[in-house]
């Protein structure tokens, strides 16, 4: 078996050439997108159980931990975007590099990404909604807003009351609603078109950018400088022996927090769809991520001097804090800007997913008909986004968040591991190939790249390691069954 095989070059250029999507997208549009995707969850809802549970104020060091690592894969992905503007990200670009085997584990792991991100997406959007709807006097029954799981959790903590809702067994009956709803109108935007799409995401965009703009400017006059003290707290052991606090609690809310950051290489998904890949890719990936790696640590400062750390709202940290000024009017004006801003979050995730699979689907890793079908008026992945879609919406109405944003973050810091790796690799092996865009000091920058995703990596708890292990032997499972004989390398030779 020849699972390192990998896809020519010539293969790629054939793949730009005859595809079926719009090429509508220009480095604006793309950059959108990417702000887009990466503010959301991460900084409207994660940073409370960051800053609350494991590093305090300082998630600041957290955020810049976790924005290097993202830095040294989006400079590698810059790159491979340069060379190969075809949609697959991450998943393409290691099968022209590494093998076929590794492509797949990443795109496979890029799955955990882009769909339990959503999904978790779709949890937190759920969360600032009820929120919302509290500000109106509108309540949906506690039942119909939550998951089992989280439930089981709200009546030992006592923040939920067992009567509130029926029972099966031990197992309470509860149903996210609002997240199965929203994956599913989110799925119909998509399936109509692109450019319908970039339009939407455009004004979400620019309603969240001027939120957290807010927030930094008018939160900044009610900072109080103890909450900063002490700034990194002492490390400690609860009775169930988790460490909290001190460096290690610095790296493990780095981890958790990175899930912030995704968002940046869903740009590199949308390459069909770009006007001029091979610059525009590149260029809206770091300006995306710089933007806001700059606003992300802005608003933590803010957030951990507004509230001492302990005190932090873990489901709505931002709103909660201007809540507890008497800011009322913020809350509103923040509470709308999350729902908008979770919303284009949930847009780009699924739209990266189904662009992820209809890469793997034209390389035969895939069944074509459904993964790689364009629909005949709408040119866009039909079927696999709604597919996509009646996935996530089931896992967001019934699975806790912090399983769905560590199972996320997990699955992409391999990803971007792999990726830092494999730029270098491929300097070595092909110096000459045209490169429109070239990564800095590379051997320096992949090294770090590796080293930085594996640390956050390692900081991870062991359960979120274990289903790693399940995920990839599952992946695995599926790879020999069925992708390896129906691979279009299958009967080529490739070095």
């Amino acid at each position: 078996m020849n699972i390192m095989r990998k896809k020519p070059m010539s293969a790629f250029e054939q793949d730009v050439q005859k595809s079926e999507l719009k090429r509508v997208l220009g480095k604006w549009a793309l950059t959108s997108l990417g702000i887009g995707a990466i503010i959301g969850t991460g900084i409207f809802v994660l940073t409370g159980v960051a800053a609350h549970e494991h590093a305090g104020p300082a998630l600041t060091i957290s955020f810049v931990i976790a924005g290097l690592g993202c830095l040294f894969a989006a400079l590698s992905y810059s790159e491979f975007a340069s060379i190969l503007p075809v949609e697959g990200s991450a998943y393409a670009y290691s099968y022209g590099t590494v093998g076929e085997i590794f492509a797949w584990l990443i795109g496979w792991n890029l799955i955990l990404e882009y769909a339990m991100g959503s999904a978790t997406v779709a949890v937190g959007w759920s969360a600032y909604l009820n929120k919302l709807l509290h500000l109106w006097n509108l309540h949906i029954p506690e039942w119909l807003c939550n998951d089992p799981g989280s439930v089981i959790s709200g009546i030992k903590n006592g923040t939920m009351k067992a009567e509130n809702f029926s029972f099966i067994g031990s197992i309470p009956v509860a149903f996210n609603l609002p997240a199965f709803l929203i994956i599913w109108i989110i799925t119909g935007v998509l399936v109509r078109g692109i450019s319908e799409s970039a339009k939407t995401n455009n004004i979400m965009v620019a309603i969240k950018l001027g939120a957290v703009i807010f927030v930094i400017i008018a939160g900044a006059a009610y900072i109080n400088a103890e909450n900063w003290t002490p700034f990194i707290p002492e490390r400690m052991i609860d009775e169930k022996g988790v460490s909290h606090y001190g460096w290690q609690g610095i790296m493990t809310a780095a981890g958790i927090v990175f899930f912030a950051y995704i968002g940046f290489d869903a740009v590199s998904t949308q390459a069909g769809e770009a006007k001029n890949p091979t610059k525009d890719i590149p260029f809206a990936i770091i300006a995306s991520l710089f933007i806001c790696t700059v606003l992300y640590i802005l608003v933590v400062l803010v957030i951990t001097g507004m509230v001492n750390y302990k005190a932090i709202d873990i489901k709505a940290p931002i709103a909660s804090a201007f809540s507890d000024k008497g800011l009322s009017f913020a809350v509103y004006i923040i509470t709308v800007a999350a729902v908008a801003g979770l919303t284009s979050v949930l847009l780009v995730m699924l739209l990266s997913q189904t662009r992820i699979f209809l890469g793997m689907a034209k390389d035969g890793l895939l069944p074509h008909k459904m993964f790689g079908y364009i629909h005949p008026k709408f040119k866009t992945p039909a079927r696999s986004t709604v597919l996509i879609g009646a996935i996530v919406s089931v896992v967001s109405a019934v699975t806790p968040i912090n399983n769905l944003a560590e199972m996320t973050s997990i699955g992409t810091l391999l990803a971007f591991a792999m990726i830092s790796a494999a730029v270098w690799m491929l300097r070595v092996k092909e110096p000459a190939l045209h490169r429109p865009f070239k990564v800095p000091a590379l051997p320096m920058v992949a090294s770090l790249g590796v080293l930085f995703n594996v640390a956050m990596m390692v900081s991870l708890k062991q359960n979120t390691w274990v289903r790693l292990i399940v995920w990839v032997a599952i992946g695995l499972l599926i790879y020999f069954l069925y992708s390896y004989k129906n691979s279009k390398l299958n009967n080529t030779k490739q070095n």
